[in-house]
């Protein structure tokens, strides 16, 4: 008996023995200064968004959170790095819809959104805005897609190739029926200051990174791409009011960590985003942005990115999108 309860134990201790290193980790985490990648350019709404979200969670944990910007390829480049770093929660990701988009606009993609990374939390939804340039003379979406058929020779700008923006145009396109030239840029910033110069003709921009634009009269909105009015431009109606099926499109933003990041770290990040998404100082600065709350576990959060990996994958083909 002596010997057979000395070898479950040993055997029990064998088994718990890897995991010690990892729950050891988890409880002293986080240890140093983290490092969150914003695989867009700055002032891009994802950085925005990022930044009033990072900014209560650092205190929370009580070390310094650094956010590194790195934009280009519909925000694959940036993302890319994440998977290469020590999975121990020092290095975070803030990504966006386009994190799920991105195997069907990038067929030979170095990573896999949902076996690569492990989903935290969504910070929550923000509509994507149709803006074109005061001298267009548009009033309305309908006014752009009618002068868009009658050209043939239509562009629009995005934050990259697959990035939301191409997606949120892309769905505009198809559902208004007519050809337009992508013209993609490294960052959100860069294709508003195009479509201001009147280089390109229009661009379907997060609410966060035109809107003060919009309110300077610098450009104009014609339609939202989500499912009801944004909060942040109440008049402005959306491209389903229009009368564009299936035109919508879900912009959400949220956390990420390399996958084999241990449960604990990730449910502590989960815990103290929670607190400060609730804080009323960042409810007061994603009020005017029209960010609307998307509330979900990490479990459920991750299944939600395994179905639009598949959904997206699905409709590029039926639509037969071309992502150049």
């Amino acid at each position: 008996m002596a010997t057979r309860r000395t070898f479950l134990t040993m055997s029990a201790a064998a088994l718990a023995a890897p995991a010690l290193p990892r729950l050891a980790a988890a409880q002293s985490y986080p240890s140093r200064q983290i490092r969150a990648m914003v695989p867009f350019a700055a002032g891009s709404s994802l950085d925005i968004v990022g930044r009033i979200v990072m900014d209560p969670l650092s205190r929370q944990l009580g070390q310094t959170i650094v956010i590194e910007n790195r934009g280009g390829a519909g925000g694959t480049l940036g993302t890319a790095s994440v998977v290469k770093a020590d999975p121990d929660g020092h290095t975070l990701l803030i990504q966006a819809a386009a994190h799920s988009a991105a195997p069907a606009a990038y067929p030979n993609l170095s990573y896999d959104p949902v076996r690569d990374f492990s989903a935290v939390i969504p910070f929550g939804t923000i509509p994507n805005v149709t803006v074109v340039h005061p001298s267009r003379g548009f009033k309305t979406v309908n006014d752009l897609v009618a002068a868009a058929k009658k050209s043939g020779q239509f562009t629009y700008g995005s934050a990259g190739v697959g990035s939301a923006t191409h997606w949120a145009a892309e769905r505009l396109r198809i559902a208004g029926g007519y050809d337009a030239t992508h013209v993609p840029f490294k960052g959100g910033p860069e294709a508003l200051t195009e479509v201001m110069a009147g280089r390109v003709d229009f661009t379907c921009m997060g609410i966060s990174a035109a809107l003060p634009l919009i309110r300077d009269g610098k450009l104009v909105a014609l339609a939202v791409s989500s499912a009801g009015r944004s909060t942040a431009l109440p008049d402005v109606p959306t491209t389903l009011e229009a009368g564009l099926k299936d035109s919508d499109y879900n912009y959400w933003m949220g956390l990420f960590v390399p996958s084999k990041t241990p449960r604990a770290i990730i449910e502590r990040l989960y815990a103290e985003t929670q607190k400060a998404l609730a804080q009323p100082a960042v409810q007061a600065k994603f009020k005017p942005q029209g960010i609307e709350p998307l509330k979900m576990t990490p479990a459920q959060f991750d299944d939600m990115i395994k179905r639009e990996v598949a959904t997206n994958i699905a409709l590029a083909k039926a639509a037969k999108l071309k992502f150049n």
